[in-house]
């Protein structure tokens, strides 16, 4: 764990450790927490690696490395014993109250936890404490470093120079883990590309404290790094994983308006958007995407359907707050059976809420947001494979069923940073659905095209703007034509047609896409774990924790929450010994949608909802406690994380 001010290199830090770590093979798992504000308050950022997958976060830390005497205070009791401390000796005389920066109720727990210990309220009192949990301590002079560095690149302004200090905690702790450098420096490299003074000054200061980490004495310090011989893999943020399969899937038009945490999906492709297009595996002609900021999310939407009526794969992405204002635009699109895509980032809420937080609160309300009844695809992807992949997917739903089509995510992945295999862009086939051809009319009778023809897949034959096909769109109720009708037997028929077309994307999206089991070792498992979204990392990591300790439990990952697999949730549920709800949200939403829709009942549930990621720790504690006694632990509240 690395962490310091917002604003002031932690998530620089984190890449390039993990940048190395994938760089010398291994596998990694990176997880991002941020206060709202733009600069100035506490940020940190967890990297795990190991020679074997990983797929979530644990509870306790095995080295922490800090730049800041907030980064200790608030930390450094989650080290684990035998673990190390990284730090700066200059800190020791801080006191925590005199750190303006952390909130007044940490700075009376960690007070009052020094106290009934005897010890002093300073970060030497918490270094003691460590000490006395058997942690190992690391002082490293960074001023002198930076100086020595300044010196030798010939720079007199320190300030210029002490933005290397990120750079020399991870140095410090490769040192301690026993890595190789030269890793190091490829990351490095990598991270600041061109800017060869920038990557000097910290391979100089890099190498200074490398060399001091490894000369101090670590006998009780275990954990250490090797490379191993890897495969050809990706590292990558969630919203990376998303904004390129849109690029894949066809996507030319994104709108956005700025919010935490999916605006960095558009300035991602907005810095992608151009590229070569390849046409039997060769490069050929090339290919753009439109991005556009617009004034709100209202503007967003509609301007994103706007160009999907015009013949585009057009998109649009927001978080909780932005898709409330969304929701009219959603209707319209709803009521004119426009294939827009919109990505939807949960977070805390509600109004405002966490912006930078963690939640999965927003599943109900996708499911059902506009007034009226119309059809929506909502497909929830539980890790970035399945966000890459599933950002393909969505397209196709949209335009082969022809309505809005809805990727819900949540920030847990958005700024999860991991080592993934190569992705494959044509794993997805790209399916445009029922298009009318743009000469002569679609039965080729010259009869008038009827945008709305009722079908038996409810499904009509699509024609783009300016293809020569007349039609209308308009907010109210319609004919097959378009224009506005309020006979009852009309509006009979066009809701039967619109609602139809549910009932034929549940029969034609394959299984595969609805949802994933993951079978016990068992025959009849001790539980059945039930979730959807980011839970999936952890709830694998603590299968295989409880499978160690003879617990045999199977997991059943709902991936697609509309039109949902009914039928297949029943089947597995009704044959449980006995199933665990586990969502990020405080009523466990997606049980109550099982409940609705197949008249099952989950008793049990792991809830999270204080802003952090579950862990594969508090899931494996958590589903041992409940099978030990149902009974009594029906409800269990996670709460881990600073």
């Amino acid at each position: 764990m690395t962490g310091g001010p917002q604003g002031s290199g932690v998530d620089s830090s984190a890449n390039i450790f993990a940048g190395a770590c994938a760089l010398s093979g291994l596998w990694t798992f990176g997880s991002r927490e941020y206060y709202s504000s733009i600069k100035g308050p506490h940020s940190y950022f967890e990297v795990r690696a190991n020679s074997e997958r990983i797929r979530s976060q644990v509870n306790n830390v095995n080295l922490l490395a800090t730049f800041d005497a907030e980064t200790l205070i608030r930390h450094a009791d989650e080290v684990c014993p035998g673990g190390g401390i990284i730090y700066d000796p200059t800190f020791s005389g801080v006191e925590i109250d005199k750190v303006d920066t952390i909130e007044q109720p940490v700075v009376a727990r960690v007070k009052d936890r020094l106290a009934k210990q005897g010890l002093p309220g300073t970060v030497a009192g918490i270094l003691e404490e460590a000490k006395k949990r058997n942690v190992n301590l690391y002082p490293i002079p960074y001023n002198d470093i930076v100086a020595k560095t300044a010196t030798q690149i010939g720079e007199h302004q320190l300030s210029k120079v002490s933005r290397i200090v990120n750079v020399l905690s991870v140095a410090a702790s490769f040192a301690i883990l026993g890595f190789d450098l030269n890793y190091l420096n490829q990351s490095i490299a990598r991270t600041f590309g061109s800017k060869k003074k920038v990557i000097d000054m910290n391979e100089i200061g890099a190498k200074m404290v490398y060399d001091i980490a490894r000369r101090l004495p670590k006998q009780s310090f275990s954990y250490q790094l090797k490379p191993i011989q890897n495969q050809p893999r990706l590292l990558l943020m969630g919203n990376e994983a998303v904004a390129l399969g849109k690029i894949v899937g066809g996507c030319r038009v994104q709108t956005y308006y700025p919010i935490t945490p999916a605006a960095d999906e558009s300035e991602f492709i907005e810095s992608h958007e151009n590229f070569d297009l390849i046409d039997g595996g060769q490069p050929g002609k090339k290919g753009s995407v439109l991005v556009t900021q617009t004034e709100d999310e209202i503007a967003a939407i509609t301007m994103a359907t706007g160009a999907a009526l015009a013949g585009a794969r057009a998109a649009t992405s927001t978080s909780g707050p932005g898709f409330s204002l969304m929701v009219e635009g959603l209707g319209w699109a709803g009521m004119n059976e426009v294939p827009v895509v919109i990505t939807q980032y949960s977070r805390g809420g509600p109004s405002t809420g966490q912006p930078t937080r963690h939640e999965q609160g927003d599943l109900k309300f996708v499911l059902s947001a506009s007034h009226g009844e119309f059809p929506r695809i909502v497909l929830c992807s539980g890790d970035l494979e399945e966000c890459f992949y599933d950002a393909i997917r969505i397209f196709n739903y949209a335009e082969q069923f022809q309505m809005p089509s809805i990727h819900l995510i949540d920030k847990s992945m958005a700024n999860t940073s991991v080592t993934i295999p190569q992705l494959k862009a044509d794993l997805v086939k790209i399916n445009r659905g029922k298009m009318v051809d743009n000469n002569g009319s679609p039965n080729g009778n010259g009869e008038p095209y009827h945008r709305f023809a009722f079908s038996p897949d409810g499904v009509s034959p699509r024609a783009v703007l300016g293809s020569g096909h007349r039609f209308w769109n308009s907010g109210d109720e319609h004919d097959e034509m378009g224009h506005i009708e309020e006979d009852p037997f009309n509006r009979i028929s066009m809701m039967d047609k619109r609602m139809t077309k549910l009932e034929t994307a549940a029969r034609e999206i394959p299984e595969m896409e609805k949802f994933n089991f993951f079978p016990s070792s068992k025959k009849q498992a001790d539980a059945t774990l039930v979730s959807w979204g980011s839970t999936k990392g952890p709830i694998l990591d603590a299968m295989k924790l409880l499978e160690k300790d003879g617990i045999s439990v199977e997991f059943f990952q709902i991936r697609l929450a509309n039109p949902f697999p009914t039928e297949n949730v029943k089947e597995k549920l009704s044959k449980a010994k006995l199933s665990i709800d586990i969502e990020q949200n405080y009523s466990g939403q997606m049980a109550q949608v099982i409940a609705e829709k197949t008249m099952i009942d989950i008793n049990n549930k792991i809830v999270k909802y204080n802003g952090r990621p579950m862990t594969q720790d508090e899931i494996y504690e958590s589903v041992k406690r409940i099978i030990s006694n149902p009974t009594q632990n029906k409800r269990v509240v996670l709460t881990h994380g600073a």
